[in-house]
């Protein structure tokens, strides 16, 4: 990367520049993890945000603390597709685990929420599936890249609304440069550290001054709070000013096809 493609802290955002996002994620705290700052300022510049969740059902415990976080985010309602998780069978009993399910079924749900919701921007996972590489958040974008492209067509999946072209797709990812001291703390309790090249990444989005809210919504994932081996956990045991250097900037790949948008420190459909 030459020093003109460095990748430097963002200015805070207008109204007038700040389009509607969704964010598709597999897990109630990715959202917070991966894009909580950025929810957060396109919130505070009064553009329409929400999440929706591929795995865990409504009912189960996680659903009141994902709310929580959204309300800290001012990120609407949770908006779960229920699917259980890879790895919890806790997480939806008596329905399919994400990566079990039928690919067409999740796309027609997604793509159901993509035309109600009418995103200018869809930000999901990155094709790693983040730094730990989890098969929940590999299909997540792997859903997602192919219901952004259905939901534009009108004759793919008529039964879940009028078709809806969302303008851009930013996948939350880590490159190598910006893991940072986030790796050795992943390492020392056993798991993979799976950053992109630093090419990969075309956005970085300092979130300082929404970092409270982003914090907050974390906090709000109290289960994963109390784990020793979750991310919320790790960083609920750090001191503050290591917390804040690893969380304070978010990363993003655009995967849109096309020439980039000329503001490169900010989401742009």
């Amino acid at each position: 990367m030459s020093d003109s493609d460095e990748l430097t802290p963002a200015k805070p955002v207008t109204s007038s520049a700040t389009a509607s996002l969704l964010g598709v994620f597999a897990h109630p705290d990715d959202e917070s993890l991966l894009a909580g700052g950025v929810l957060a300022q396109h919130a505070a510049a009064h553009a329409r945000t929400a999440v929706v969740t591929m795995t865990w059902a409504p009912e189960s415990p996680r659903a009141p603390e994902l709310a929580d976080a959204l309300r800290a985010l001012s990120a609407g309602t949770p908006r779960m597709l229920g699917y259980g998780d890879a790895r919890n069978p806790n997480a939806a009993p008596g329905r399919p685990r994400l990566v079990d399910a039928p690919l067409d079924e999740v796309i027609a749900a997604l793509v159901h929420q993509i035309r109600t919701f009418r995103p200018d921007i869809v930000v999901t996972h990155d094709a790693l599936g983040q730094l730990t590489g989890h098969a929940d958040h590999r299909r997540t974008h792997q859903v997602a890249l192919l219901a952004v492209q259905d939901a534009g067509l009108a004759h793919l999946h008529p039964e879940a609304g009028q078709p809806w072209q969302p303008r851009a797709v930013y996948c939350a990812t880590h490159p190598a440069s910006g893991v940072g001291e986030l790796g050795p703390l992943l390492e020392a309790v056993g798991k993979p550290v799976l950053a992109v090249p630093d090419s990969y990444a075309t956005t970085a989005i300092d979130v300082t001054l929404w970092l409270e809210q982003k914090w907050r919504a974390i906090l709000a994932h109290r289960g994963e709070v109390a784990r020793e081996r979750a991310l919320p956990g790790i960083l609920a045991r750090l001191p503050e000013e290591t917390r804040r250097k690893i969380i304070a900037t978010e990363f993003f790949t655009r995967l849109t096809t096309g020439p980039l948008p000329s503001a490169r420190h900010r989401l742009t459909a």
